[in-house]
């Protein structure tokens, strides 16, 4: 990997043009898995952060979870019989076992992507 540096002029001194690369916004389980890492896994975090690969392994995280969310919400509903009708018959309960499924998914999403 080959870097050009280019540097400007304070008084006597050329000083480097140094930036940063633009980090795409973490989500929530993306900031999940960041904690995990900085607290449970150092040499795996210290590793990916200076190869760099740390924030794009936090975005691929985030959207494998988004994505397992939803499908496990799904799942779980159909399995257990939630459909439109209790929705508009029962609504609170209706809420209540949404979030029960919603609570169970976002379990799963911890133990098997999360915290592994």
């Amino acid at each position: 990997m080959k870097y050009e540096l280019t540097y400007h002029r304070e008084g006597d001194y050329l000083i480097p043009d140094l930036s940063l690369p633009k980090s795409p916004k973490i989500g929530v389980w993306g900031r999940r898995r960041l904690r995990y890492l900085k607290g449970h896994k150092d040499p795996i975090y210290t590793g990916m952060l200076l190869r760099g690969t740390l924030n794009t392994h936090l975005d691929e995280i985030n959207r494998q979870a988004e994505e397992m969310l939803e499908l496990l919400v799904k799942q779980i509903a159909s399995k257990v019989g939630i459909t439109e009708q209790m929705k508009a018959e029962d609504q609170m309960g209706w809420v209540a076992k949404m979030n029960n499924i919603q609570s169970q998914a976002i379990e799963i999403i911890n133990n098997e992507l999360i915290y592994s």
